[in-house]
């Protein structure tokens, strides 16, 4: 009984070490090859360096187009407007042709540092408006109204005071043989002077066009350059998927 009770309280002797957890399973076979397939993805969806420098193109076009637009609608859609909105058409007859004795200066250049002063005598081309049928003094356009409100025309300005004179004779012996009384159009604004006239305008119908169209073809270039790269790359993507799939 006593050597019973003494094997009781010895201690246990210790037993082996406890093995060693398991290592993790390694991830699966299918998550590897589904990382591989989105790096593929995404490899075949980069643009390559041709269609890198179309994008950029069409890109670059779209911000010409859309910078020219408001640049010309500025400095031309919104005088050309005003010009339209303030004014109209008329017909017109030559009442009077006559050269005042006033002489006026004019700015000649014969080089890149030669610049000299020259005279030229002042026509006056007076007509009759279908609008009204007091006199109207008749100038070139509105740019030459402003230079020389009291003058019709302004030759190009020579050296020679002499060679100036006979270009203003010249215009007045067309605006009275030439023209004569046969009736043409004229143009008035109301905002700039209401009782001249004009043979033409600054603003035309023409100007106004250029305004639009070659700043909307700029755009829609840059905006089809873009689309067609755009609808190129996918379609090689997609080709390129048929193709692994008919592989596999």
């Amino acid at each position: 009984m006593a050597e019973a009770d003494a094997r009781r309280r010895m201690p246990a002797a210790a037993g082996p070490p406890p093995p060693p957890p398991p290592p993790p399973p390694p991830p699966p076979a299918a998550d590897a090859s589904g990382s591989r397939a989105m790096a593929r993805s995404r490899a075949a969806y980069e643009y390559t360096e041709a269609e890198d420098k179309s994008m950029r193109l069409g890109f670059l076009l779209i911000a010409a187009g859309l910078l020219s637009l408001l640049g010309l609608g500025c400095c031309w859609l919104r005088p050309a407007l005003q010009e339209r909105g303030g004014g109209g058409s008329a017909n017109c007859t030559v009442l009077a042709v006559r050269q005042l004795g006033e002489r006026f200066a004019c700015t000649f250049s014969c080089g890149a540092a030669c610049r000299g002063t020259a005279r030229y005598p002042c026509l006056q081309v007076l007509v009759r408006t279908s609008r009204s049928s007091a006199p109207a003094l008749l100038h070139e356009d509105e740019r030459q109204l402003r230079t020389n409100p009291k003058c019709s025309y302004i030759p190009p300005c020579a050296r020679d005071d002499q060679e100036n004179s006979e270009n203003v004779t010249y215009k007045q012996k067309y605006w009275k043989e030439k023209v004569g009384s046969q009736p043409f159009t004229c143009y008035f604004n109301q905002h700039l002077r209401p009782d001249d006239v004009m043979l033409k305008r600054t603003h035309d119908e023409t100007v106004l066009l250029h305004c639009f169209l070659w700043p909307v073809v700029t755009f829609l270039v840059g905006v089809l350059i873009v689309v067609l790269t755009i609808c190129a790359k996918s379609l090689a993507v997609r080709a390129e998927a048929i193709k692994k799939k008919k592989h596999l």
